[in-house]
């Protein structure tokens, strides 16, 4: 909720169902202290007394709304006949009169129930949904903050080696929310209650670690506050807290890690579970007691449900780097971004204020259409998602034309007597499309980025070795230029050229991080800008630069080489999926086929048996099956591409390469077994 929340239509329910939250809750609850500490930790500025309110006036009105469609529901049932009420009791009733009186209230019962029962639903989804809000958010930002807190007490380390005392590292800090987010957030809080409401610091830093989601970010705190009140080293411990941070780093991806070697574990299992119904559901046809409709809800309900659902349960663990990558720019907003299709630069904080700007603005804009015109490989490398821009419509147009010369069917007999042809026009032919460039920019763009992420350890060594000899931040990045090959010696050339031509070197250092937008490097450029701007000789800085980007090479290694056997695990999971698919088609499916056509037609598709017993197999349909059973394996191919790039990688996208290989796999078996 925001601030605005507070007035207007929100305010008016929360006011209405204010006794009532009086009334349930009372003054000492510990759901509601739960509540407060939440909505605190979660930086929502609406009291408990008022969301709770309004959580309950939500809860009423969606339990009245799933109540009338309750009653509705239960008179369309119990009324109307739709579901027999003569045999719900089935016990005996000696005394007539009480049999007449339950007869007489049973279906008004049944119909008040349903309705009472969705009735009570509404409510506790309306009121639940609206309390797990701040629950969300602050185990978000817990998260975030979790993850960013080693890197930002590098940072504050660097601070302290250039000399800045205690209330500018926080100061510095807090305005640090490009990089270091919910953890510079904490630290405005901190600033803002010194600066604005006159709190000494002690006492604000004394609170936020109270208040804070983090467990681990309060104990830092609490440290920090016991250094300053003994009057400590700040250095040394900083120093110490930096290690001690970077370790337990390492440990929480070990948690994580360990965490989805179970999963992998768990997806044999899940991922199998529809092959042996579809097995299990084949011969109840074949023993005359199957039903088409579960085959086709197994096939195209269940499979998409369990890839889906293993794929949200993973996302629950598997930990994205937080963060965009930009840092802002001197002269615009926090966040501003490379100047692109969508955010033209500087220009656009100054649009509406004269005509001229709009114009500037106009021209800015045709130059970058026809720069982009000029370099469109370049372009949809930096943005691999503006490809789907032009391959989506591609793909619609292929369809169509496909629609409109045959080679799509537009039957379900159609699609029964060609199910691999009609798949690949449907289906194949827009997976291509769309996904093979996708894929190829994508992978091009990470491959470029990994050019500097590499060997970024080892070139800050080098920086703070140069440095160390007395040279100046800018010499010893032109040193290192000279003698680092690759793009990252490239870049420092670059930056050097543009010093040399009147850029400061911190809009240097700024523009050539924005280029890649990579988000620990945008924390390691932070580091540097910030420290340089005191000393031209950051050497300890420099080192310290060097050891977390070190730290971050150890963890991405570990993660790469723990999440390739996941990676593996799910790859043969789905090989093994169609290979029994494969065999069933052959080895089943076919030989049963021949057998109808050997004996003239009889029996299995779809015909009568022999003699009086049992037609075994009599109302299988093979052609159906087959269908099925290619739509299965194709169905799973691309979840299961997605669920490995999203494992390998923490990114979605990072599966479409998987989910174009997988079902191709599955496309080459089925054409020609």
């Amino acid at each position: 909720m925001s601030a605005e929340g507070s007035f207007g239509s929100n305010d008016l329910l929360g006011d209405t169902f204010y006794p009532v939250f009086q009334w349930v809750f009372g003054e000492r609850s510990d759901f509601v202290a739960d509540v407060e500490t939440k909505l605190s930790e979660a930086r929502m500025d609406d009291t408990v007394e008022m969301y709770l309110s309004r959580a309950i006036g939500v809860g009423v009105l969606v339990g009245l709304l799933l109540w009338f469609i309750g009653i509705f529901l239960g008179w369309l049932l119990f009324v109307t006949g739709i579901v027999n009420t003569e045999n719900l009791i089935g016990l005996p009733i000696p005394s007539e009169t009480v049999l007449s009186a339950i007869e007489a209230i049973k279906v008004p019962a049944l119909v008040l129930v349903t309705g009472l029962f969705f009735g009570s639903l509404g409510f506790a989804l309306g009121f639940g949904s609206l309390v797990a809000v701040p629950y969300s958010k602050s185990s978000s930002r817990k998260r975030e903050i979790n993850m960013l807190l080693p890197d930002a007490v590098s940072f504050m380390y660097a601070l302290s080696i250039g000399g800045l005392n205690q209330l500018e590292i926080i100061e510095a800090v807090a305005r640090a929310d490009d990089t270091y987010g919910e953890v510079a957030m904490e630290f405005r809080t901190v600033e803002q209650e010194t600066t604005y409401f006159d709190t000494d610091y002690r006492t604000a830093l004394r609170k936020r670690s109270m208040e804070t989601p983090s467990d681990e970010l309060g104990q830092f705190l609490t440290d920090m506050l016991s250094i300053i009140n003994s009057g400590g080293d700040m250095t040394d411990f900083l120093s110490d807290k930096k290690d001690k941070h970077m370790r337990t780093a390492k440990q929480q991806q070990e948690l994580t890690l360990d965490t989805l070697e179970l999963f992998g574990e768990m997806y044999m299992t899940l991922s199998l579970f529809p092959l042996l119904l579809i097995i299990i559901l084949v011969i109840m046809s074949m023993l005359g007691q199957g039903q088409d409709f579960l085959l086709f809800g197994t096939v195209y309900v269940l499979i998409p449900i369990v890839g889906v659902g293993f794929l949200v349960l993973v996302s629950t663990v598997k930990e994205d780097e937080p963060g965009d990558g930009y840092l802002s720019v001197e002269g615009e907003e926090p966040g501003s971004k490379e100047p692109g299709l969508r955010h033209l630069g500087l220009i656009e904080q100054y649009v509406g204020d004269y005509e001229v700007f709009d114009r500037v603005k106009s021209r800015e804009g045709t130059y970058t259409i026809l720069t982009i015109a000029r370099h469109p490989g370049d372009f949809l490398r930096r943005n691999p998602s503006y490809t789907l821009a032009i391959t989506v419509p591609l793909a619609f147009v292929a369809l169509g034309y496909g629609v409109a010369s045959g080679a799509a069917p537009t039957t379900y007999q159609g699609m029964l007597a060609n199910p691999i042809g009609g798949t690949f026009v449907w289906v194949y032919l827009p997976l291509y499309l769309v996904f093979i460039p996708l894929t190829a920019f994508r992978e091009w763009n990470v491959r470029s980025r990994r050019r500097i992420t590499n060997k970024l350890s080892d070139n800050l060594r080098k920086l703070s070795s140069a440095n160390d000899t007395g040279l100046t931040l800018l010499e010893s990045i032109n040193t290192v230029a000279d003698t680092s090959p690759g793009k990252l010696g490239e870049e420092f050339e670059i930056m050097f050229a543009k010093v040399n031509y009147g850029t400061s070197l911190r809009e240097a250092l700024v523009e050539f991080n924005n280029k890649y937008h990579i988000p620990r490097l945008a924390r390691t450029v932070k580091l540097i800008s910030k420290a340089q701007e005191a000393s031209s000789q950051i050497s300890a800085v420099l080192t310290t630069a060097a050891q977390a980007s070190e730290n971050q090479d150890d963890i991405e290694r570990e993660r790469k080489s723990r999440s390739r056997m996941q990676v593996v695990i799910i790859i043969m999971t789905y090989i093994t999926l169609l290979a029994v698919m494969a065999i069933l088609k052959v080895k089943f499916l076919d030989v049963m086929a021949s057998l109808v056509s050997q004996s003239g037609g009889g029996g299995l598709g779809g015909g009568g048996g022999a003699g009086g017993g049992m037609s075994f197999g009599g109302n299988i349909n093979v052609d159906q099956l087959n269908m099925l059973f290619f739509h299965a394996v194709t169905i799973q191919g691309v979840l299961a591409g997605f669920i490995a790039g999203y494992i390998r990688d923490a990114d979605i996208l990072s599966g479409v390469k998987f989910a174009v290989i997988l079902p191709t796999i599955a496309l080459v078996v089925f054409a020609f077994i």
